[in-house]
């Protein structure tokens, strides 16, 4: 994908959009983080999919936005696998499309543009080498965001709306005594309220390839055990293998992200964890 062509003097002139009474833009303000991006920037323009599918141009507005938060994509790891064209359109072509607006722009993105086989923590330098369908499509959505966008690389999101994993494990825990669990999958649960806040302190830095994530790591299962802890479900939770599991995509072994750069600090997943289970009323 080709680089953005916006001149390198706008790289230093957002340290504070809201402060300074500048029109942010939100993207994909239905999901999980465009909600926890809206609250954290209450006077910006939030565009849901009904305001705004990105798979087709901008549409016309009042005036240019002075900075774009794109939250928009196609999250579906393994429904990408069966409709690449799909997800491309989503995460590369509709990148592509808010760059169109001209603005700087912020670039959410993925450990998953990483195969897990480090083994040790991943830092903005590490060659990406993304192993599904939705990870390329993330990585090809870095450089349709252009070189003069901060792509935020983070992982496991979750948040008290939208599909995510304890949501999910909230909903089974009613429905169910058991649940299996992946244990081979190490990453960085990351609460969307935090990762928000988090976005308003990068703006003080300038463009670029960030990994923001939350402190801590631990594999999916658990994640889920602390889920259950934390809720006081009545759900025991089963490890399995990967392969036991049968997903459709392949995901990283290890993708847990840390930053070697001046990184905004998030909080601990598990303190994300009870602040999430806290707004949904189950801490």
């Amino acid at each position: 994908m080709g680089r953005s062509t916006r001149p390198r003097s706008l790289e230093h002139t957002i340290a504070d959009p809201v402060g300074a009474r500048q029109q942010v833009l939100i993207t994909g303000a239905g999901g999980q983080l465009g909600r926890a991006l809206a609250a954290e920037f209450p006077d910006a323009l939030a565009l849901g999919r009904g305001e705004w599918d990105v798979e087709l141009p901008p549409p016309a507005l009042d005036s240019p936005p002075d900075l774009v938060l794109h939250a928009a994509a196609w999250t579906n790891v393994d429904l990408a696998e069966q409709h690449p064209q799909d997800a491309a359109a989503v995460n590369i072509g509709g990148t592509s499309h808010v760059a169109e607006l001209g603005a700087p722009l912020v670039y959410y993105s993925t450990d998953y543009v990483f195969d897990g086989t480090k083994g040790a923590p991943y830092v903005e330098s590490d060659a990406p080498n993304p192993l599904s369908v939705y990870g390329r499509t993330k990585l090809y959505g870095e450089a349709a965001a252009g070189e003069d966008s901060w792509i935020v690389r983070t992982s496991g999101l979750f948040g008290p709306w939208g599909t995510n994993f304890v949501r999910t494990i909230l909903r089974l825990g009613r429905e169910q005594e058991e649940l299996p669990v992946v244990d081979d999958q190490r990453t960085v649960p990351t609460y969307v309220g935090d990762l928000a806040v988090a976005t308003r302190e990068l703006l003080d830095r300038p463009p670029g390839i960030w990994h923001v994530t939350a402190q801590g790591d631990c594999t999916w299962a658990e994640f889920a055990e602390a889920i259950v802890d934390e809720a006081g479900l009545n759900l025991r939770v089963r490890r399995i293998s990967s392969a036991e599991a049968g997903r459709a995509a392949r995901r990283p072994a290890y993708s847990v992200l840390r930053s070697e750069k001046d990184a905004p600090l998030l909080s601990h997943w598990r303190d994300g964890l009870r602040a999430c289970l806290e707004r949904l009323g189950e801490g």
